[in-house]
């Protein structure tokens, strides 16, 4: 049984608000967000502060070929295999100070919690900055963590371009972070990733934790309309090949089909560019993204389904072509149940308030769930907002996240000495 020492270990919230805090400069926006798109020199610069935090601790690191960050703490046993913390530092266009980031950073601080007590784990420790999980400027998301798994192989993970045609691979060479590991060498016990809900659920009911055992299905589309550009002031209506009223149907089609499957299934169009983007030239092209999402995997292929039906339709009754490429999808997961009921317990012996959830949201823990076994803890953000400059968690939710990721990585790795 632990000793007082140890079940009264807790982090320091103040030092992990600070890092927070500190971390935000990188990419920081007036408004009070981040922009700190992967590969880009923001995130170079915040890689930078966690690589010089983790080598004035004295602890060992790596960088493998897509970019992941890997950080040791020594057990007492190295024989054992590591127990892996994990989330992401890059950002949304406009996004704010804690989606990934507090994930890293609270593991950052669980080593520094333990380097203070002077407690070693038996089996080893291993914080993972996961590269390019939002998918902002190269998709898909979760990149890092995909290739590690083995759900995205690195050639095709290299290949992505973004919107100026820069390659991943060569925004990993400008940074200076394509590194020697080849991803998915080092194995790990469990994974456990503290995050902020990115809903409203825990703060509606008060609750502190969110013990996460579950995360929905996804389906990521490239598509595109294409019509017929042609003179908006001498085409008849009758006779135009309008894409962007096309497109417009098809966007309300989405969103019925979604609204079908709610609450638990949800359909977004993130991006659409109409071209040539001229005032008086009717469009002759849309291109756009769709996103389904579902907990259940059945219904997740009817509303893709339902979409290329949808498509097929609309071109048919307005002459033009809608065209959907099903570029990358990931079943719904159920984490492993021995690192969830880690996380019950304890977030129970703190005496915080937990509930089960399932994650409607993409996570690095979602990706590497294949091949580790895996649960998250989420904690309250405001209103439930995320991917927003105005995303916000407080000091104290985020320490109660912080001290259940503790004593969550406590239990899976065992310790071996305390020392008051």
């Amino acid at each position: 049984m632990p000793g007082p020492a140890l079940s009264n270990l807790r982090v320091d919230g103040e030092r992990l608000w600070a890092s927070l805090m500190e971390t935000a400069r990188f990419g920081g926006t007036e408004k009070g967000g981040i922009r700190r798109l992967a590969l880009s020199e923001e995130d170079r610069a915040v890689r930078d502060w966690l690589l010089e935090q983790t080598r004035v601790a004295g602890y060992d690191s790596g960088v493998d070929a897509i970019g992941n960050i890997y950080v040791q703490r020594p057990g007492a046993d190295p024989s054992r295999a590591p127990v892996a913390i994990g989330s992401h530092l890059d950002t949304q266009p406009t996004g704010g100070k804690f989606d990934g980031v507090l994930g890293v950073l609270a593991g950052l601080e669980v080593f520094r919690t333990l380097d203070d007590a002077g407690i070693k784990t038996q089996a080893p420790l291993c914080l993972v900055d996961w590269t390019n999980e939002e998918g902002a400027r190269f998709a898909p998301g979760e990149m890092g963590s995909e290739v590690y798994a083995g759900d995205v192989t690195l050639d095709f993970a290299l290949s992505r371009t973004d919107a100026e045609g820069v390659s991943v691979r060569e925004a990993l060479e400008r940074i200076g972070y394509r590194g020697p590991e080849t991803p998915g060498a080092r194995r790990f016990a469990a994974m456990v990733e503290l995050h902020i809900e990115q809903g409203p659920l825990l703060e509606a009911e008060g609750l502190t934790i969110g013990v996460v055992t579950a995360a929905k299905g996804q389906r990521w589309y490239n598509g595109e309309v294409a019509g017929r550009e042609s003179h908006a002031g001498t085409t008849p209506m009758n006779l135009r090949r309008d894409a962007l009223p096309a497109f417009a149907e098809f966007v309300l089609a989405v969103e019925a089909i979604a609204r079908a499957e709610a609450p638990a299934g949800v359909g977004t169009i993130g991006m659409a560019e109409a071209q040539p983007g001229a005032r008086n030239t009717v469009p002759g092209a849309v291109r756009f993204t769709l996103e389904f999402r579902h907990s259940d995997a059945e219904r997740l292929s009817v509303m893709h389904g339902q979409a290329m039906s949808a498509a097929q339709r609309i071109s048919a009754a307005r002459g033009v072509e809608i065209e959907l490429d099903p570029f990358w999808r990931k079943a719904p997961v159920a984490f492993a149940s021995a690192v969830a009921e880690a996380i019950a317990q304890a977030a129970q012996k703190l005496g915080l308030p937990s509930v089960e959830m399932t994650s409607g949201a993409g996570h690095d823990a979602v990706a590497v769930a294949s091949t580790v076994p895996t649960a998250m803890i989420f904690v309250p953000c405001s209103g439930g907002i995320s991917h927003n400059e105005a995303e916000s968690a407080t000091p104290r939710d985020c320490a109660a996240g912080a001290d259940v990721l503790l004593h969550s990585v406590l239990a899976l790795a065992g310790t071996k000495t305390c020392q008051t």
